[in-house]
């Protein structure tokens, strides 16, 4: 009597291979979007004008009072960074919170010849209208 034909190695395994598929595209994808986004959050995270008004903002008694202690950075920082050479650019918006409470440091400045001046950097805490101005310090 004739044997039926075996099925190859497709014929046997391609209901689970198709959806195995997808899946891993579909978690590559997400993958490499995660990590452009930790990319984007780093560079944002280390630059100057971040660095600057996240200290002063730790540093400063009213914010101090009003967040508690330690005032810990979001991960969540939105806005931009244009930096070429000696010029650039920044305009972010960099949550903070405390065990008191929490509020967005905003930071606005421009890069001339290697220095960073700053505009803004205020603080403002969550549900209330009054700014907290911390370019009022001394530059350290």
């Amino acid at each position: 009597m004739d044997k039926p034909a075996e099925k190859n190695w497709w014929g046997r395994n391609w209901k689970w291979v198709i959806p195995a598929g997808c899946l891993g595209s579909l978690l590559l994808c997400i993958g490499f979007v995660a990590l452009l986004a930790l990319l984007v959050f780093s560079a944002l995270k280390s630059s100057d004008a971040y660095t600057e008004g996240v200290a002063r903002a730790r540093a400063n008694p009213q914010v101090q009072k009003l967040l508690g202690e330690p005032i810990e950075t979001g991960f969540w920082t939105t806005g931009k960074i244009e930096v070429s050479g000696p010029s650039g650019t920044a305009d972010l918006a960099i949550p903070l919170s405390g065990p008191k409470g929490s509020a967005t440091l905003y930071v606005i400045a421009s890069k001339a010849a290697g220095k960073w001046e700053y505009s803004t950097m205020e603080v403002a805490p969550e549900g209330a209208a009054v700014r907290i101005d911390l370019l009022g310090q001394p530059e350290k």
